[in-house]
């Protein structure tokens, strides 16, 4: 079985690192899962100290390449075909408006939407002055939204039929400013040579993060953690 240690540090990096110490290996060689992160900032804080726990397990017989910029492309496209039967399409088309129709009259009178094909996409927008609270923080409730639609448009169909939801632009303000972000942090990280991890993301913005660095030769990004708490470390490329 492949070795497996749990190392600790102040914030995850420096868990990481220890751990990559022990193990006398570069970080393309272990698989990383962050298990405890670290204590958010309180007033008990100052009795308790910061600690951050990692599990770094080694790759068996190193035949794993290392997770860079392609192996995250690859991770972030999705599992499934898209169905390109139209009619299978219009007809999901129509389950969709419908029940948008009845739903969001009732949430908000203000609330209208458009809905389309492009591409054989479903491409669904809403605006009105209650669209604020569909989208919620960062985009969480727009995605919980989007995972209904998405889940209506594909009833009793075998194939995958992709379905897009936007709010107000939402999705594009959003990329624009995790864009800035990751450069802003690639900066940081060059000047300071210190790898920096973001904070959790969807797959989605996870990967606008990927394709915004893919190209610089300076950084490289990986992602760390399960589920919810996955999240995008940029560090410099050692030389």
């Amino acid at each position: 079985m492949p070795k497996t240690i749990i190392s600790e540090g102040k914030t995850t990096q420096e868990a990481i690192d220890n751990g990559l110490k022990e193990l006398k290996v570069s970080k393309d060689k272990v698989d990383i899962k962050v298990l405890e992160e670290e204590n958010k900032k309180s007033f008990f804080s100052i009795l308790t100290p910061r600690v951050v726990k990692v599990e770094l397990t080694l790759k068996e017989n190193g035949k794993e390449e290392k997770r860079g910029r392609e192996e995250q492309r690859r991770e972030e496209k999705p599992k499934r075909e898209y169905d390109h039967n139209m009619e299978d399409i219009n007809e999901a088309k129509e389950r969709v408006e419908k029940f948008l129709k009845d739903w969001l009259a009732q949430v908000d009178e203000s609330l209208t939407y458009t809905i389309k094909i492009e591409d054989y996409t479903i491409l669904v927008d809403i605006t009105g002055q209650a669209a604020g609270l569909l989208i919620g923080y960062r985009g969480e409730s727009l995605n919980a939204m989007q995972t209904i639609l998405s889940t209506i448009a594909n009833r009793n169909f075998n194939e995958k039929i992709k379905l897009i939801l936007d709010i107000e632009n939402y999705r594009e303000k959003r990329a624009k400013i995790l864009e800035e972000l990751a450069e802003k942090v690639s900066k940081t990280v060059l000047k300071n040579g210190k790898s920096i991890t973001l904070e959790p993301m969807s797959a989605y913005e996870r990967k606008i993060i990927h394709t915004k660095l893919q190209d610089n030769t300076k950084v490289e990004t990986y992602s760390i953690g399960e589920g919810d708490n996955r999240r995008v470390v940029i560090a410099k490329i050692k030389n």
